[in-house]
């Protein structure tokens, strides 16, 4: 990996291509363009107006939906030698004043809609509006700023994960842990093709990726939010060659095929994704719609960065379901009891991207290990060839009748029926066996099937304890803020209609 000359993330820009465009903001079918000058101008003025009111190491709040004003003041916080911390935007009041508090945020700094949640939730903290005026303004007087030079382990960002058990936990990240993620992913990148991003900014699967195309130099096209709808036409209006995102939001997509079929999407060439897993049903569906792109399916965490495997190095093709086999500058390793027989175990990571640790959370037993790896509590299967199988979370697999069943393979088993969309697979109380198995499932458009057909395919698959004993059909699956299924919210649902119904 070639050192690219970087010591602060927030002069990680392209700066050698002032004149091409590196933020193009798409919504509601306007455009509005940004070269990397304009850009790198206005993260230079507004880097030496946080130093006039600032400390070295003070962290700044970034509330609101995706702007290039966002991101300007994200790398600009960097350059001064703050700390940026992205919040999430759908989170309550309360939540999002916990952040605050627990960052010991300095000013918050609000998108446009988003002004009452902070006056309610960060009373007496300075708020600045993060918007197209402010852009313009610090493009309209332009102050030269010398980047502020960071001792490697000095933190370059908070990133709060979810607080669906409890309090969100802020994992600080260390400037030299995503440099070594933005070097090391910069290389493989298309300057001459367009990254579309509209999963939230505050969330690492579009930051990473944008900071990815930034430094190499390639256009980012920008949604606030995402729109299916929104999302097909800015393929077709802007060219897109690499699209980003989470499964849920892929599926959505393929619920618009009259959009489709009046748009032209030839201009697809890879398909990112990550975060969750996927059923073949959708790649297949979106082999159709963008004309057979490749797909990029990998695994990260916030904690120990989006680096973690990659394709085999002598071309073997990756079989479905895979995200590959380890990466030659990580260190994998599956634990747990049974490693040795079943070849499937929780995975441990250890890379130079590791986080630092969670801030002010001394109550929480540090992940990292003794040695270095960090304990993801994510269960995987290897296979014979060295592919890596996702199986499910630590977490979310629960005993039912003294049996341990992981929602994921039941998902699997679900979404192998031909009718079936997407599937997600929750526990519920159960008086005799603690728990058991119920499942929400979407089915492919104008498809048909009954519950008791899905069950049956199902107990043809899988032991009799696992199968779903209520399956319900519903017409999408709730997201949380990062565009993953929210089973939490499932959950709740799933008990709500089995007391109903008794």
């Amino acid at each position: 990996m070639a050192d690219l000359g970087y010591r602060n993330q927030g002069d990680t820009l392209a700066t050698h291509r002032p004149d091409h465009p590196a933020i193009i903001e798409y919504a509601a079918g306007e455009s509005t363009s940004y070269t990397f000058g304009q850009l790198d101008r206005a993260i230079d003025t507004l880097a030496a107006e946080l130093t006039d009111r600032h400390a070295l190491g003070d962290r700044i709040g970034i509330l609101g939906e995706n702007s290039a004003a966002w991101l300007v003041t994200f790398y600009a916080a960097q350059r001064a030698g703050l700390v940026p911390v992205p919040i999430g935007y759908k989170q309550h009041a309360a939540q999002v004043r916990y952040i605050a508090e627990d960052a010991d945020l300095v000013e918050l700094f609000v998108g446009p809609g988003y002004e009452d949640l902070a006056r309610e939730a960060a009373t007496g903290l300075p708020v600045t509006l993060v918007d197209r005026a402010l852009l313009a303004t610090l493009l309209e007087s332009p102050r030269s700023f010398t980047s502020v030079v960071p001792a490697p382990t000095d933190s370059a960002m908070f990133l709060y994960t979810s607080g669906s058990t409890g309090n969100p936990k802020g994992v600080d990240l260390s400037q030299a842990s995503h440099l070594w993620v933005i070097e090391r992913g910069v290389g493989s990148v298309d300057t001459a093709g367009r990254l579309l991003v509209a999963a939230p900014l505050y969330h690492m699967n579009a930051l990473g990726m944008s900071q990815r195309s930034f430094a190499a130099g390639q256009t980012v096209v920008l949604l606030p939010t995402f729109k299916a709808q929104d999302f097909l036409r800015a393929i077709a209006e802007h060219a897109v060659t690499d699209l980003s995102g989470v499964p849920p939001m892929f599926a959505m997509l393929l619920e618009e095929p009259e959009l489709i079929a009046s748009l032209d999407l030839d201009s697809v060439r890879i398909i990112y994704m990550s975060s969750a897993p996927a059923a073949r049903e959708l790649f297949e569906g979106l082999r159709e719609v963008f004309s057979d792109p490749t797909f990029s399916y990998r695994y990260g965490t916030t904690e120990s960065g989006p680096i973690a495997f990659a394709d085999p190095a002598d071309g073997r093709p990756i079989p479905f379901g895979s995200v590959g086999v380890p990466d030659p500058a990580v260190d994998l390793q599956l634990v747990g009891p049974d490693v040795e027989t079943t070849r499937t175990g929780t995975l441990q990571v250890r890379n130079p991207a590791l986080m630092t640790g969670y801030h002010n959370r001394p109550d929480i037993p540090s992940p990292i290990t003794a040695d270095g790896f960090y304990h993801t509590k994510d269960l995987f299967h290897v296979d014979e060839d060295g592919f890596f199988f996702f199986v499910g979370r630590e977490d979310d697999m629960f005993a039912s009748g003294g049996e341990n069943i992981y929602p994921r393979a039941v998902e699997r088993v679900l979404e192998s029926h031909p009718a079936v969309s997407q599937v997600s697979v929750v526990p519920v109380p159960d008086p005799i066996k603690h728990a058991k198995p119920v499942a929400f499932v979407v089915l492919q458009r104008g498809a048909s099937a009954t519950a008791a057909e899905l069950k049956s395919h199902a107990l043809t698959h899988l032991e009799a304890f696992a199968h779903p004993r209520e399956i319900w059909f519903v017409d999408s699956l709730p997201l949380n803020a990062a565009n993953k299924v929210d089973r939490n919210a499932l959950i709740e649902d799933a008990e709500q209609r089995i007391a109903r119904a008794a």
